[in-house]
């Protein structure tokens, strides 16, 4: 059996729109993984980006479950003596609830050189507007 590899010309991107208004954020998360990957495809291959166009709107209103507003931190570090920083989900979605989504589904994805080119398709917006009307996105139907 041979490996079919896609032609850049046979790869179709279409647009989609999940709305995170009270949906679970790892559910959130994982499907915008596999649509950006192209998970969801028959000419999927692991080593092309061959995956579809995310915007999630409405990031501020995803929900974490348990305790994970107050307890969840995010760390990161500057990589000097002492540089160790950390936010709780709370502050991210205070400030930033953009970001709560981002990383969830950068640390779904694979830790390659495809990654950048993944995450430069997803889209997230806190409210429910988005300025890619003209991409005719359809709606992503979370169950």
């Amino acid at each position: 059996m041979k490996t079919v590899v896609p032609k850049l010309k046979d790869i179709q991107r279409r647009w989609w729109v999940i709305d995170a208004r009270g949906q679970v954020l790892g559910r959130v998360a994982t499907r915008a993984a596999i649509l950006l990957t192209g998970k969801h495809k028959p000419n999927y291959v692991p080593f092309m980006d061959v995956g579809d166009y995310v915007i999630v709107i409405n990031a501020r209103e995803v929900v974490l479950t348990g305790q994970k507003e107050k307890k969840k931190v995010y760390y990161r570090h500057s990589g000097y003596p002492g540089g160790l920083k950390s936010v709780t989900a709370a502050q991210v979605r205070a400030t930033h609830p953009e970001r709560l989504i981002e990383w969830a589904v950068s640390g779904m994805l694979p830790k390659n050189r495809l990654r950048k080119v993944y995450l430069r398709k997803l889209k997230v917006y806190a409210d429910d507007r988005h300025p890619h009307q003209a991409q005719q996105p359809l709606p992503y139907p979370l169950v």
